[in-house]
């Protein structure tokens, strides 16, 4: 299965709740944390929901 690399970028101070709850769920706690993650359609829905706050790389 492909991987895809995600770092949050932008703060979640001022997100809300259900945003912080996202990050939370990949695995991002602080600004320029690093997960590396399969490819599914869940955490792709996930990415695209806080997409202002991350950056996607392919791996």
């Amino acid at each position: 299965m492909a991987k895809i690399k995600i770092t949050q970028s932008g703060s979640r101070i001022g997100s809300t709740q259900r945003q912080k709850a996202t990050l939370d769920a990949l695995g991002l706690r602080k600004m320029n944390a690093t997960v590396e993650l399969n490819d599914t359609p869940q955490i792709l829905g996930m990415v695209r929901k806080v997409s202002h706050l991350v950056k996607v790389e392919k791996v």
